[in-house]
């Protein structure tokens, strides 16, 4: 090599060190703080206090019910008390769903009572109830391969287990027979629909949810009955004898009424006009106390708003708290969020709805130049159990509500993964109580979440826009 091509390589690689060196970094100052704020979520007993109260005194909060309108009003001064600003109620119409009374039982081969519940947006039953010939598939792929008119006039049954994961990866595999099960049944012309829950539980309880119709089909009834009796129902098929079922099923659709978001704030300084978003979904379904799904992530939220208030310094951006109205059946509230908030830049959106389980993974969804400055709050999160991981790291989903305005409004995001092993166990069922929550695993949250939030609010650059 020739003394002027060395001297070139050797400006060269000068020039990719003054490049790293010049990576985008948090100051030591902000760090430290970041620091602070992790051991004061360690300590925290405002999210336990929070979410006690929550189930305690108000709750299931199903989604346009008086309610779920008495919990936003009790959040609004909850939210003062913990030292938020700009607390206020902001309300968007709907048309609520309302569950009635519903049974069903096996008829044929054997008479036996079945646990069941119906699935959200589920039609009511004829007056009397229905009672007919089951089709039975393994799961929801084989009732899509059908192409014969076995279901025709029957109900079909779908028995699509849930996988248990950490990482929520099998419910997302096995929900479709839920959400999608009563339109491909209606296409093959059957009268009604019930599926194993989708949960990974093995008790005689069932699990609720949301189902979808389409237009042009035939809305039929739907429902989801207990682990137990779905493989009761699958070894009786299996002897090949005939089964027959009878069900009831009352509800009503298209109720007017409104939801709403409660939103409070801790302001920011020089760029106090961007929004640091932290979240959870006030509304839950109606069978339990809707302590998991999700007043434990409106509880994180509003606990690590509250913790950096609390710190003695102001973030440069605002970090907003917003609990959600009708998460679990349509995304009112955030559908309102972003149509209202559209034209305000987010420097993170985000939001805690998988339990309490502890956080094991931060994940962002950024633009690459911001990705070093999450990984660097990944690495202060470690010490609690964070990983960042090797594959994936810029591909985080934020949260239900969340992801869907990151990806309409390409506002950035980042997910703080939690454990969510054994949520499923209870995810839409009478189990959903407070005694599914661990405090000491809601403290590892709340610090996650205050470091986290803080860090966001004073990046020394913007996080979007996103890569998808």
């Amino acid at each position: 090599m020739k003394r002027r091509d060395l001297i070139g390589a050797a400006a060269l690689m000068a020039c990719g060190a003054v490049r790293a060196q010049a990576a985008p970094a948090f100051s030591a100052e902000d760090l430290q703080h970041a620091e602070a704020l992790r051991a004061a979520g360690l300590a925290d007993k405002h999210a336990w206090a929070f979410v006690q109260e929550l189930c305690n005194t108000i709750g299931p909060r199903p989604a346009g019910s008086d309610n779920e309108k008495k919990a936003a009003t009790w959040a609004v001064a909850r939210l003062a008390q913990l030292g938020l600003s700009n607390a206020r109620i902001e309300p968007t119409p709907m048309k609520a769903w309302l569950r009635g009374a519903a049974s069903a039982k096996l008829v044929a081969p054997v008479a036996e009572p079945l646990v069941m519940a119906a699935l959200g947006n589920s039609i009511a039953a004829p007056p009397g109830g229905i009672e007919a010939d089951v089709a039975w598939y393994p799961d929801f792929a084989a009732l899509k391969a059908d192409t014969s008119e076995r279901a025709k006039g029957r109900i079909v049954f779908i028995d699509q287990k849930t996988e248990r994961t950490r990482d929520g990866a099998g419910y997302g595999a096995a929900v479709v027979a839920r959400s999608q099960g009563a339109i491909e049944a209606a296409r093959r012309g059957a009268l009604a629909v019930g599926i194993r829950s989708i949960g990974t539980d093995i008790e005689r309880i069932a699990h609720t949810g949301a189902m979808r119709y389409e237009l042009g089909l035939p809305r039929i009834p739907a429902f989801a009955v207990s682990a137990p009796d779905a493989n009761r129902i699958a070894a009786l098929n299996a002897t090949g004898r005939t089964l027959r079922l009878q069900f009831t099923l009352d509800a009503q659709s298209d109720v007017e009424t409104t939801t709403q978001n409660v939103i409070a704030e801790v302001p920011g300084t020089d760029l106090a006009d961007e929004i640091v978003l932290i979240s959870g979904h006030l509304d839950s379904w109606d069978l339990g106390r809707g302590a998991i799904d999700d007043g434990a992530g409106c509880a994180i939220a509003s606990a690590a708003g509250a913790a950096i208030a609390a710190a003695g310094r102001k973030p440069r951006r605002t970090v907003r708290v917003v609990l959600w109205g009708n998460e679990e059946n349509g995304f009112h509230g955030a559908l309102s969020y972003g149509d209202r908030y559209k034209a305000v830049v987010h420097q993170m959106v985000s939001e805690s709805d998988f339990g309490a389980g502890r956080i094991w993974q931060m994940r962002g969804r950024v633009q690459p130049a911001a990705v070093p400055l999450v990984q660097q709050m990944a690495q202060l999160l470690a010490p609690l159990g964070v990983a960042w991981p090797e594959q994936g790291y810029n591909e985080g989903g934020p949260g239900p509500d969340a992801a869907m305005l990151m990806r309409r409004h390409k506002w950035p995001g980042i997910a703080l993964n939690q454990d969510g092993t054994a949520y499923f166990d209870v995810h839409h069922t009478v189990h959903d109580t407070l005694d599914r929550i661990e405090p000491a695993a809601l403290q590892q949250n709340v610090a996650c979440w205050a470091a986290t939030a803080w860090l966001a609010a004073q990046a020394p650059l913007p996080f979007g826009p996103p890569v998808f």
